[in-house]
């Protein structure tokens, strides 16, 4: 039997497959990218299980999470989002969502890709811990809240140090994986 970290020991298949291929793998695509970055601000005050339950209704509702196709949704494609109950209906985090496309495109431009902008914040390489349990992983680190801090000055919403810890963990940026989880030394696919 596979050693596990803590939060994916449960018997839910869809939480076990997240942790076990996608959770903590680095990445470099920039729609990946947004896609964690929208789902991790939906999931704020919710379980990530309720998410990844929504998953693919948000990757239909955001258009597949092309920022750019984001980024020229209007008021009303914001209200038919509001009415669509494959996504979680909160006004202020589709519309954070929509304004998130706009900032993110914008700092393409910038620096030429979000994963460039993104992957100065842990020095170009995932930063690698060393936790032996769960109580050991820290809700926010100096790195998400320079990260946070920076994504808030441009005027992102939803992407407070918390949110963007779990964002860190879920996009490779950290290892979090747990010492004992047979996916913390794996390399990525």
């Amino acid at each position: 039997m596979k050693k596990r970290c803590h939060w994916a020991t449960t018997d839910n298949k869809l939480l076990q497959a997240y942790h076990d291929e996608e959770w903590g793998v680095p990445v470099h695509n920039d729609k990946v990218h947004f896609e964690f970055l929208i789902l991790e601000g939906a999931q704020a005050g919710l379980s990530w299980l309720t998410i990844l339950k929504r998953r693919d209704g948000y990757r239909d509702a955001f258009s597949g999470f092309d920022p750019k196709k984001v980024a020229a949704f209007d008021a009303k494609k914001i209200q038919d989002l509001l009415k669509d109950s494959r996504i979680i209906r909160n006004k202020l985090k589709i519309a954070a969502a929509v304004n998130s496309a706009k900032l993110f495109v914008a700092i393409q431009k910038e620096f030429g890709s979000f994963d460039t902008y993104v992957w100065q914040f842990v020095g170009g390489k995932p930063m690698q811990n060393h936790r032996k349990t769960g109580k050991e992983i820290p809700p926010e680190t100096k790195e998400s809240k320079a990260l946070s801090a920076d994504l808030k000055r441009r005027g992102f919403k939803f992407v407070g140090p918390t949110v963007v810890y779990a964002y860190m963990q879920a996009t490779g940026l950290v290892n979090d994986h747990t010492v004992d989880c047979f996916r913390y030394s794996m390399k990525p696919k």
